[in-house]
């Protein structure tokens, strides 16, 4: 939608500094980062709370992201690990993962701490499109009970996930694996309560040498073909009919802080090339996780000890996307700038996770791996699209190729960008600048004033 017509034909909700379309992992922190630099903030969010995959579609814990055990994210994502340690819904592994989380309680702390920054928040809206004068953003059109309406802005930040307001802009993007256009697949997580933990764990003792036991923190896993212990379990529950075979190509369950007797699930896997951009494919996505839960459930029951008097506490009310659309940014992270532990002057976050791909793929040519001390890079400029104005792109969907997207698209990172991202446009706003004008060494600066780690 043009500037005029959006004046002309919508009820105003109001003007900002800057609008940030999606409160999740890194829209939430890009929303304190804008608003504690003193920017007239306004984070818009479809759901109810903040937070995104690591509330909504059950993500966690956090995936590590460290060298000897010291994170390399730092800033406002040790900000929320410390509240939520505080407050006893967080926790801290042997391997030094201080990734481990209650979903619930962080809904709670990332509205604190926006409301403490002095952000505003509008729940239960989605944004609809943007609204353009030439090749600039000039907002956003919202709906939700209250109709439509227009947000103007000055900046906007695209915390989508999926690139949503880029893709409504015309910023160019690619989606999938460039071979064959396959994106990576998604997850429908799950919760269940009344697990008997020490039954589970004496279990898991006795039977599986590579589960973590560390009452009250459990992770146990296993990948068909790999050599992990609980496989034949799995082959049993296929042999007997309780599951299908595509239901047990991936399995991996978690404990959760704070709330006893509960096991998180990171399954099951949907079986077939859906795109986190379709609404049709995310519907079929939940029906067919759904299956899959009722299957997987039933066979945690009867095959594994301490499961017996369990239920199902909670499904998520998001699909788990590891991968959709990709803008083309001003620059493109590749994977062999991963190999090569790169380092740019305009460095918004620190990342040693290695590639990580939910599909079958040749190995990838090059001939090194990062050392127990290495790290690489991610440029400011990744966050900036080509072609389109005043707009930021803080969110899986940043610049990067698919092989190195796997490997930075963990929630720290996530959470570095969205930090980077909201200093970027209070910056921008400040001096009088684009986001492309603007200097990401300065930017690199000031985010290490303000406790980045870089």
């Amino acid at each position: 939608m043009n500037l005029e017509e959006a004046k002309n034909k919508l009820k105003s909700y109001g003007n900002f500094d800057v609008v940030v379309a999606g409160g999740g992992t890194a829209g939430a922190v890009a929303t304190i980062a804008a608003a504690r630099n003193g920017v007239k903030t306004l984070v818009v969010e479809q759901f109810g709370f903040l937070g995104g995959s690591a509330t909504a579609a059950l993500v966690i814990p956090m995936m590590p992201n460290h060298i000897k055990g010291e994170p390399l994210v730092r800033g406002i994502n040790q900000e929320i690990q410390k509240r939520l340690l505080d407050l006893g819904y967080a926790a801290i592994d042997r391997g030094g993962n201080e990734g481990w989380f209650n979903p619930e309680a962080l809904k709670f702390v990332l509205e604190d701490m926006v409301l403490e920054a002095g952000g505003k928040i509008l729940y239960y809206t989605f944004v609809e499109d943007v609204i353009m004068k030439d090749n600039e953003v000039k907002g956003v059109v919202i709906v939700n009970k209250s109709g439509r309406q227009a947000v103007f802005s000055k900046i906007v930040i695209d915390a989508t996930g999926d690139g949503d307001i880029a893709a409504l802009a015309g910023v160019p993007f690619e989606s999938g694996r460039r071979e064959d256009g396959k994106s990576q697949p998604m997850s429908l997580r799950f919760m269940v309560g009344n697990v008997d933990f020490n039954k589970l764990s004496k279990f898991l003792l006795e039977n599986d040498k590579k589960s973590y036991v560390d009452l009250p923190l459990i992770e146990f896993a296993m990948v068909p073909g790999n050599g992990w212990p609980l496989e034949k379990y799995f082959k049993e529950g296929v042999e007997e009919g309780i599951l299908e075979e595509s239901d047990i190509v991936y399995f991996q369950a978690f404990s959760v802080p704070g709330m006893p007797g509960v096991i998180a699930f990171n399954c099951p896997r949907i079986i077939g090339d859906y795109k986190g951009s379709n609404a049709d494919h995310l519907t079929e996505a939940v029906i067919q996780g759904r299956k899959r839960i009722s299957r997987l459930f039933k066979f945690l029951k009867s095959k594994i000890p301490g499961f017996e008097n369990s239920y199902i506490a909670l499904v998520a009310p998001m699909v788990g996307v590891r991968e959709s659309r990709r803008i083309v940014g001003e620059y493109v992270l590749t994977a062999q700038d991963y190999f090569d532990a790169k380092k740019f002057e305009d460095a918004i976050s620190r990342n040693r996770y290695p590639i990580d791909i939910h599909l079958p793929t040749d190995r990838l040519p090059y001939e090194r791996t990062l050392g127990l001390e290495e790290y690489h890079e991610v440029p400011y400029r990744s966050i900036v699209p080509t072609k389109i104005e005043n707009l930021i792109v803080a969110c899986r969907a940043l610049s990067a190729s698919f092989e190195a997207h796997g490997a930075i698209r963990i929630q720290p990172n996530m959470r570095a960008i969205g930090q980077a991202a909201g200093v970027a446009a209070a910056l921008c706003i400040k001096k009088g600048v684009k986001p492309r004008q603007l200097d990401g060494r300065e930017l690199r600066k000031v985010l290490v004033e303000q406790g980045a780690y870089l």
